[in-house]
């Protein structure tokens, strides 16, 4: 009887351990669905889009002066974790009008990581406040078009999140004021989409080579 419980311990149970946390991470691997298709960039001069990138997407506004806290601490705490990943990108929207300001800060990021990925879009208002509203959340924009939330846009332009977040119940955006939204929940959630996309690569690699 002793010999047959060592024999478990040994070589059973780690088996059992093995095969628990290989199903957790399969079944684990996948943000939800939060609102499909939301609008694209319209009135956006650029060659910058959403489709078939994996989007941190933002409202900074007019007021940027009072919005560099929320950029430094996305860029400490989310984009120089990620952004050497393949179709990775941040995109910041402002309204028309704005763009020496944006020059500014974007240099400012530049002395603390490379900046290649970070976006700035001009738009109208009623193109910013259309986009904003394609996301369907239970947040708003203030008076100047801004808000602290930032948000994660698949390759196919959907808002991907939580609905079944222990302190909001539906999670649709992160707020950049927060080092510890940043840190304890968007970290993980960028670390899934960006895991659920590799292993679609890698299926669809292997069943090329089949």
């Amino acid at each position: 009887m002793k010999k047959s419980f060592v024999l478990f311990v040994l070589f059973v149970l780690p088996l059992v351990v093995y095969l628990f946390f290989a199903s957790g991470v399969n079944n684990f691997g996948k943000l939800a669905i939060l609102t499909e298709k939301v609008n694209g960039l319209n009135g956006n001069p650029s060659s910058i889009a959403l489709e078939d990138k994996i989007t941190i997407l933002g409202f900074l506004g007019s007021d940027l002066d009072h919005k560099k806290g929320h950029a430094f601490n996305l860029n400490q705490k989310i984009y120089k974790r990620f952004y050497e990943f393949d179709d990775f990108q941040f995109v910041m929207v402002v309204p028309k009008g704005m763009e020496e300001k944006t020059i500014g800060l974007k240099k400012e990021l530049g002395t603390l990581s490379d900046t290649d990925k970070w976006n700035f879009i001009f738009m109208k208002k009623n193109d910013i406040t259309d986009l904003f509203g394609s996301l369907k959340t239970d947040l708003s924009l203030d008076e100047n078009l801004s808000t602290p939330y930032v948000f994660i846009i698949d390759k196919d332009r959907n808002l991907r999140g939580r609905n079944d977040d222990e302190d909001e119940g539906t999670k649709y955006g992160f707020d950049a004021t927060s080092v510890a939204d940043l840190n304890n929940k968007m970290v993980d959630d960028v670390k899934i989409i960006l895991a659920e996309y590799r292993l679609a690569l890698k299926k669809n690699t292997s069943r090329k080579k089949i």
